[in-house]
């Protein structure tokens, strides 16, 4: 798996990183310490967990962002002599080979070009304004776990956020949980339908640019 170089951050990625913080310390220091004690056996318990798991979330988005997610050799060139292979590679319509006329080269099998990365990229599935990246055959899994992970931590703070509701709380401070709560339900609902889209359309069964073909970013 090889990394990309160079600034990869741009505001829907820091939209997104604001928005694991604030999940992540508002499950931790109001949502834990309201319903267990932050400094209980059991609030220490599951302050840990809900750590590692957003450890390995926003570790897994990095790694998403920064995974080039493959670049069609220069060298490749269609096996012509293989009856199978060339079905496969040329265009809906027409017979020709399918080509590139902005990297000047041919593409292989699923391969699309990105206008917004300004490359051709091995097996694309869509480009991510989330992540700054476009999502492919190098970093597709890896895309995927970070949803499965953030899916996770969002239905283990819902289930810490419903314990802290059970707790009584004064009046004056019935208005901010209030407005944690909202956020937490929009977020598990994206997520989860995020999660639940990209399982019925992995890259070996059906890819997310097919949903979009003509679309600016990828032809």
């Amino acid at each position: 798996m090889k990394a990309t170089r160079g600034c990869r951050f741009s505001f829907h990625v820091t939209v997104v990183a604001a928005a694991i913080a604030y999940i992540y310390f508002s499950t931790v220091f109001v949502f834990i310490d309201q319903w267990l004690g932050l400094w209980s056996s059991p609030g220490m318990l599951n302050a840990v967990l809900f750590s590692v798991v957003a450890l390995f979330c926003i570790s897994s988005y990095a790694l998403a962002i920064y995974t080039d997610p493959g670049r069609v050799p220069s060298s490749f060139v269609p096996d012509v002599e293989d009856p199978e292979n060339t079905v496969q590679e040329i265009k809906r319509k027409g017979g020709d080979m399918r080509y590139c006329q902005k990297c000047s080269l041919y593409k292989p099998p699923r391969a699309h070009h990105c206008r917004v990365c300004n490359r051709c990229v091995l097996r694309m599935d869509h480009h991510c304004v989330w992540m700054n990246n476009c999502v492919g055959h190098a970093n597709y899994k890896i895309f995927f776990i970070f949803v499965l992970y953030a899916v996770i931590a969002c239905i283990y703070s819902l289930v810490l956020l419903v314990g802290s509701i059970t707790i009584d709380s004064p009046k004056d401070n019935q208005q901010i949980e209030g407005s944690y709560r909202t956020v937490y339900v929009i977020s598990h609902e994206l997520l989860l339908f995020l999660v639940l889209f990209h399982s019925s359309i992995c890259p070996d069964v059906v890819p997310f640019s097919r949903f979009f073909q003509g679309f600016y970013w990828c032809h």
